[in-house]
């Protein structure tokens, strides 16, 4: 069944239609472009903060994105709405557990701007096998590629807190993936149209990344280049990706992405 969305429920980003932002507490600024953020490409105090409450709301968005796609898809098989559900509950303990650390570092919510794009993105889609494909093998696969790295991070900068906090997100996100890469492969294999659906999704996917994409030279709010800053760069996560039911060849193809990105940007520097 597909989902209508209204024209009134969309917002027009750069060009780029999208899903228009859930609603949030007065104490949030929701902003629509990275030009608008307030990231930082260091691990000083603000940066901590910034981060924990970029954590924090990402949280709070996965659970809206799960969440919505429940109400959605109301024909969804009962073994995988319980999964949805569980799921469901792993997000608001991230958003807890990041919230909290957040008041521990001297942080408050609403400190920083945040942005939607996530959830603008997936719930345009009007497949399950679509949103399960993006969400959570695509976005929810990278953030495994990005805690890993991220929890050693804040070890190294002596907060080891926060990294191994990071570690338990990270052992949830692999089932949210793992339990997505065996649906998405059931209804693939029960119904091969569903592919086309999942191909609609990544093109929509990449054509909102182009369009959103930043200008050579374009900053942040707080001055950081969002073409060439200090961020670290991300590298696969294969050991938990394996874990996630991802196959040999779809590492491969990851792997091979990243080389082909790593070569890209060394060209341009």
């Amino acid at each position: 069944m597909p989902v209508s969305i209204d024209p009134s429920a969309t917002k027009v980003i750069r060009g780029a239609t999208l899903r228009r932002d859930p609603a949030r507490e007065e104490c949030f600024t929701v902003v629509q472009n990275q030009s608008e953020m307030h990231d930082y490409a260091d691990m000083s105090d603000i940066a901590r903060r910034q981060r924990l409450h970029r954590h924090m709301h990402n949280e709070m968005q996965n659970l809206e994105i799960v969440a919505q796609s429940i109400v959605d898809f109301p024909e969804m098989a009962w073994e995988l709405r319980m999964e949805m559900a569980r799921q469901c509950w792993d997000e608001v303990r991230h958003t807890q557990l990041c919230y909290r650390r957040l008041q521990e570092v001297g942080g408050r919510k609403g400190e920083f701007p945040v942005m939607n794009w996530e959830w603008g993105v997936v719930c345009m889609m009007d497949s399950l096998a679509a949103r399960l494909s993006v969400q959570n093998r695509t976005f929810e696969g990278g953030e495994m590629d990005l805690l890993r790295q991220l929890s050693q991070v804040w070890k190294e900068a002596g907060d080891e807190t926060t990294g191994e906090l990071l570690d338990g997100m990270l052992a949830d996100e692999v089932q949210h993936v793992r339990f997505a890469n065996i649906w998405f492969k059931r209804m693939a294999k029960e119904d091969p149209r569903v592919l086309l659906k999942v191909a609609e999704g990544v093109a929509y996917l990449k054509k909102v990344a182009e369009a959103i994409a930043p200008e050579q030279g374009e900053t942040n709010a707080v001055g950081v280049s969002l073409t060439d800053w200090a961020h670290i760069e991300t590298y696969a996560n294969v050991e938990d990706r394996r874990l996630a039911g991802f196959t040999e060849r779809e590492i491969e193809q990851i792997l091979t992405q990243e080389r082909e990105n790593a070569a890209r940007s060394r060209a341009k520097s």
